[in-house]
Formats: C-alpha cells, structure tokens, sequence
C-alpha cells in the first residue's frame, strides 16, 4: 500500500512539473524580422538571446541590410513572464562592416510575446542613443539616436551564424540543423544610426541598416521652382471658375481577379490611415508564392512567401470608407494549397488573419476605415 502511494505521488509530481513546463514561457532561440524608424526607413534585424531561469536574458543582435554590410552587438536583458514583455538592451557593438561617416547607435527594445498556432512573435517599440561622441560633429555620447517600431518572429536558422549558447540547444519548429553561413569580408566601419540611413547608387551599396551618416556639407535647399513636391493649386478668383471635381475612374480587376472565385476571410474596422500588413509562409516553408491587389492595384507581384515578412502599406485615403486586399496564389509550393499568416497593424492594433488560396480561389480581407476626428 505505501508504496502504491509512493508511485501516486510520484505520477502527481510529475504531472505538476510537466504542466509547469508547458505553461513556462522561454523566448531562447533565434527572432528575425525588421524595425521601422520614424522616418518610416525599414531595416533588418535578428537577435540570438538566451533565457535563464531567472528569466534573465542575453545574446547577441544583427542590424543589416545584407549579409555584407551590417552591425553586430551583445545585448542583455529580462523576460517577464505575467506580463509576456521582453526589455532587451544592447550593450556595445562587438563587428562592423559597413561604410565610413557614420556614429555607432545603441538600441533598447520592448517588445510583446505573441503566438498565433505554432508561430511566435515579438513585437513593440525602440529606442536608441549613440554609443560614443564625435567633437566633429557635436554629437554627445547618450544622445538620442532616433526611434520607431520593431517586428520579430520566431525562426531555426540564422542569416549570419547560430552562436554558441545555441548550438547545442533543440530549437523548436527545427527539421533540419541550421547551416552556418558567414557573412563576406568588408572592412570594419562604425555602426550607423538608424534615423537618416545613407543612399545606395546603382549597382553599389553604400549604406547599411541602423546607419547615420554625417554630412560633410550643409543640405541644399529645395528650389523655390519644386512644384511636385508643393502641389500648390493656383487660387479662384472671380475670373475663374472652379472645375468641376470628375469622378475618379474605377479599376477594372485584372484577369486573375475576375477569373477565379474570390473568397471573404474577413472584415476588418481600421481607424488609422495607413495600416501595415506582414505576410509569412504559414507552416513549412515550401516554396509557396503569391500575389496582392490592394482595390485591385497590384502591390506585391509573385513573392515567394518565408520566415522573414513581406510588407506593404496600405494608404485607406479619405474619398472611399470600403477596400478590398486580395491575395492570389501563384503556384501552390510543395505543399498545396498555398497557405500564409497576414498579420495586420491597425495603430496600435494587432489582427491575425490566416490565409488560404489556390489555382482557381483568392482569398479577399475586406477593409472598413473609420476615420476619427
């Protein structure tokens, strides 16, 4: 009879520790994604963190643009269970290669834990200062470095190498082990300020993500004679008469659109005039590709869906309340049909709409702006 009792509480204990496991939040492993400065300038961004158990964190994060030109810097931080917030504070820069004329810029991120499925997310805001100050400049280390919002989703490999403290860790959602890929040689240059990031030429780049490059030269104005940017329209006086406003030409759907049974997902109030989408493959990658229509415009064009998001803006303008965003399969991958999470940022305001589609049926979001006064 004891030891009946022994083996009950032993099986009581164990399911106890495994409830615990299941409910305990981790975000150890590997977050690829992007941030978006205020300027509305988008970059890359990876971070590799490593959770303690007492929720401590630290790694290491990747501003790049590519593989080529990039900023690489240790990070600490804390994970907050009841509240499912991540604070992650890089600490100083550790690799560089990018070009010259730039100050070097340390971010602090807050971002929320979201899992929709098996997908996870990290998403919020940052912050940043400049790690070091430049008397040419006047610019003073600690000084704001500018600031926007970030995007992350969980991921199994890495766009540069998987570091140590995870190499010999399971990372979820993993089937194949990651391949280690280093990125080219460059020379070593400081590490940018993501608020006003350098111009690229044709056929070079010459600036890199998170990157503020110091002008040797004052700006040039812009000249008195630049109209398209003014759009000023001449005033009515009692000579003239005012034109009468012609109605806007309506766009006819392309053939893809007017061919192929189009679908409603879904119906979603917006209050801001400009909504962010990000598309992913919804499963295992396989190769899957689409299209998107935004009022029948075509906005993506045949787009192989992955880790990373695929992102557009969504302008709901102020002379029609209705929209329509329809999404259209151009070849259904390994694994039809062809399927993707769209998570759409309304403001403040986060949706999740899972996407389905195939060679004869679009899926269609439906928007409804709902303009504040």
């Amino acid at each position: 009879m004891k030891s009946c009792s022994l083996k009950l509480l032993s099986i009581f204990l164990f399911f106890i520790g495994f409830s615990n496991a299941v409910t305990a939040q981790d975000i150890t492993g590997i977050w690829r994604g992007y941030f978006v400065t205020e300027s509305n300038d988008q970059y890359k961004f990876e971070v590799q963190v490593e959770q303690n158990k007492n929720n401590r964190v630290s790694g290491v994060s990747y501003s790049y643009l590519s593989t080529v030109f990039y900023g690489k810097a240790s990070l600490t931080g804390y994970y907050n269970k009841s509240s499912k917030t991540a604070l992650i504070q890089e600490i100083k820069t550790i690799e560089l290669r990018m070009s010259g004329g730039s100050v070097a810029c340390i971010m602090k991120c807050l971002v929320n834990y979201a899992r929709s499925g098996n997908e996870e997310f990290l998403e919020g805001t940052f912050t940043s200062s400049y790690e070091k100050s430049d008397t040419g400049t006047g610019i003073r280390r600690g000084g704001n470095c500018g600031g926007g919002k970030i995007y992350l989703r969980k991921v199994t490999t890495s766009d540069f190498y998987v570091e140590p403290f995870l190499r010999d860790k399971p990372l979820e959602k993993n089937t194949t082990p990651p391949v280690a890929q280093k990125p080219e040689t460059q020379a070593p240059a400081k590490k940018p300020n993501p608020k006003q990031p350098s111009k690229s030429t044709a056929g070079k780049i010459t600036s890199i993500t998170h990157q503020k490059t110091i002008a040797k030269t004052p700006k040039k104005n812009i000249p008195e004679t630049d109209t398209a940017r003014r759009q000023i329209a001449p005033p009515v006086t009692i000579e003239q008469q005012p034109q009468k406003e012609l109605p806007k030409p309506s766009v006819t759907p392309p053939a893809v659109i007017r061919n192929r049974q189009n679908n409603l997902l879904q119906t979603i109030n917006v209050k801001s005039h400009e909504v962010v989408i990000n598309l992913y493959d919804n499963g295992e990658i396989d190769g899957d590709t689409i299209s998107v229509y935004f009022d029948n415009k075509l906005i993506l064009s045949k787009q192989g869906l992955t880790a990373s998001p695929l992102t557009a803006t969504l302008n709901m303008g102020d002379d029609n309340s209705e929209h329509t965003l329809t999404m259209v399969a151009d070849n259904l991958g390994r694994i039809p049909p062809n399927t993707s999470l769209m998570i759409v940022h309304d403001g403040d305001k986060r949706y999740e709409v899972r996407v389905t589609s195939d060679e004869t049926k679009n899926a269609t979001v439906r928007f409804r702006y709902q303009k504040t006064d």
